[in-house]
């Protein structure tokens, strides 16, 4: 089990949704002695919970007739968020996110309002969200041990394994987490390679905290800087583009994995990595601007090629009609 508090709140929950449980039921629910129940109990009625106490051995614990916790209050807009953040979660690379979702949603509903449980209700029903290219991890062990070290600044003994099925340790220091292309990463400080590094959730083994800690730089972006790696990544190709624009309507048209924009004399150099020139030049071709490409040449002829049988299917559509 967590914390003291939490299973305080657990045996609250238990108490509503079972109506009578005895003290042994409870220490067995919560993995606790009885004696821990009866302090529980007393921490509960000292919070103003009223609970009725069965004398005996076999002695069960209820909560005072018709007692039940007051409604919490959402307005449309915190219901709809709530919703969403529900379905959101299910598709989040979370392990065992279906249950724990179904399981948040029920104690919700317990206490919602009907219009709002209504709303929810709905949201859940007929609202679907693209997120099925999630990798879960094995367990959410690593993103909360991660969070918590992060939110800290305290570092951590991570144990990874790497793509090639082989596993290392190192001392990391987690700047912040990011969740990006179906899988959580971590970003921060490896001191093995000494440099920033990310690493993925799905592959680290353990997590244990050091008692040491670290500085963030600040205003650090986990996400940021993941989407910068990636774009910056060295491919078969180095692409340089002059995007004739400025740097706002850039950022508004190319995504950033496409690569690094950079405001100069005459437009934005657009500056990115490649393996696959064809579908380089498709994202070139969607560009509501003009643009000049400065390398490669193989990019140009990519795009001419392109053009051709674009030319070549408008004038068979003309020649058919």
């Amino acid at each position: 089990m967590s914390r003291p508090t939490t299973r305080v709140l657990t045996v609250l929950e238990l108490l509503q949704t079972h109506g009578r449980m005895s003290g042994s039921q409870l220490a067995q629910r919560l993995e606790v002695d009885r004696r821990t129940v009866r302090r529980y109990i007393a921490l509960l009625e000292e919070l103003g919970i009223p609970i009725t106490a069965e004398r005996g051995r076999d002695g069960a614990y209820m909560l005072v007739a018709g007692f039940k916790l007051p409604p919490l209050m959402f307005t449309d807009d915190e219901a709809l968020a709530l919703s969403v953040g529900l379905l959101a979660a299910r598709g989040l690379g979370l392990a065992e996110a279906a249950p724990a979702v179904a399981s948040a949603q029920a104690k919700l509903e317990r206490v919602m309002p009907a219009t709002v449980k209504r709303r929810v209700r709905a949201i859940d029903e007929t609202v679907t969200l693209e997120l099925s290219r999630s990798t879960a991890p094995r367990d959410n062990a690593a993103l909360a041990a991660l969070s918590t070290a992060s939110q800290g600044q305290r570092r951590v003994q991570l144990r990874y394994r790497a793509a090639e099925r082989e596993d290392s340790e190192r001392d990391f220091d987690p700047y912040g987490l990011a969740w990006r292309g179906g899988r959580w990463y971590v970003v921060g400080r490896c001191h093995l390679r000494d440099g920033l590094r990310s690493f993925r959730l799905d592959r680290v083994q353990s997590v244990q905290p050091l008692d040491v800690s670290f500085s963030r730089p600040e205003g650090f972006d986990a996400l940021a800087h993941l989407t910068l790696s990636v774009a910056t990544l060295p491919r078969e190709f180095t692409v340089e583009v002059l995007l004739e624009t400025d740097l706002a309507a850039a950022r508004r048209q190319v995504f950033p994995a496409f690569g690094v924009l950079e405001e100069v004399a005459g437009g934005v150099l657009l500056r990115g990595q490649t393996d696959d020139l064809g579908w380089f030049a498709r994202e070139l071709a969607r560009l509501p601007f003009s643009f000049e490409i400065h390398r490669p040449d193989a990019l140009r002829e990519e795009l001419a090629a392109r053009a051709r049988r674009l030319l070549q299917q408008a004038t068979r559509a003309v020649t058919g009609a």
